[in-house]
């Protein structure tokens, strides 16, 4: 059984990782997380004046690029857990987000993950279930989670 403070000190790991902190101790990998970002939020903001000040209008750009949902999505059963691979040929604005956020209400921890963004959406993920839950999940539940998932993102970009 994992102590809470075992999964904090992890969780502060992943954050360490996700946001290229070479800090050991917490509140300096906090606030390395903080300034990362601030630093997002600025390359946010500088596309944003970009994409405003093109000479393309901005609903023709949306209409003209938005992304395709996911083509494929596997779920396998491991020993303890679940391994997750979502694919598109094309890039996916929040969707992975949105697919972390479905791990957590199904209670699975990410053990391990690559991910790739830029031009294509690939997500292989290895999720573990919390021993503290009593309910057991198999693959199809996840699978099926995960798919509503991308149906709604898929809504909500439309």
């Amino acid at each position: 059984m994992v102590s809470r403070e075992q999964s904090l000190h992890d969780k502060l790991q992943i954050l360490r990782s996700v946001t290229h902190s070479r800090s050991m101790n917490d509140s300096s990998i906090i606030l390395d997380a903080s300034n990362y970002i601030k630093e997002l939020k600025h390359k946010v903001e500088r596309l944003n004046q970009e994409i405003s000040s093109s000479s393309t209008p901005l609903d023709a750009s949306i209409h003209h690029h938005r992304p395709s949902p996911p083509r494929d999505v596997t779920v396998e059963t491991l020993e303890k857990g679940f391994l997750v691979n979502v694919h598109s040929g094309k890039s996916c604005p929040g969707l992975l987000v949105s697919i972390l956020a479905t791990f957590e209400d199904l209670g699975l921890h990410v053990l391990e993950a690559r991910v790739s963004c830029a031009d294509t959406f690939h997500l292989q993920a290895i999720g573990g279930q919390n021993e503290e839950d009593e309910e057991n999940i198999d693959a199809q539940m996840v699978k099926r989670a995960i798919s509503n998932t991308i149906k709604n993102w898929r809504g909500s970009n439309e």
